[in-house]
């Protein structure tokens, strides 16, 4: 299995209440029940405000690398993607577990 690790940084004046972010969070949180190759998935916002943390995370597992790919590749993540990249920054990590 494979942990599907992603954490996001707003831009430089983009609050969460922004409506570009709040649209973003509902297309991520919706991937869950719409791409079967998530065997996880869990998003939420950060809770602390250390200036090192991240504002957001995404943490997920699939089977394998052939499910990681058809995961990213996959229109409803595509579409979401699409979205955080008009107002956020992330870095990825994607390991076996």
């Amino acid at each position: 299995m494979i942990r599907h690790l992603v954490l996001f940084k707003l831009d430089e004046g983009v609050e969460r209440d922004d409506p570009r972010v709040v649209e973003g969070v509902e297309a991520f949180r919706a991937l869950g029940g719409r791409i079967p190759e998530l065997r996880f998935w869990e998003c939420a916002w950060n809770i602390t405000d250390r200036p090192i943390a991240y504002d957001f995370a995404i943490n997920s597992a699939v089977d394998d690398t052939d499910a990681l790919q058809r995961y990213l590749e996959h229109p409803a993540h595509q579409a979401g993607v699409a979205l955080w990249r008009e107002f956020a920054t992330w870095v990825i990590a994607d390991y076996e577990i």
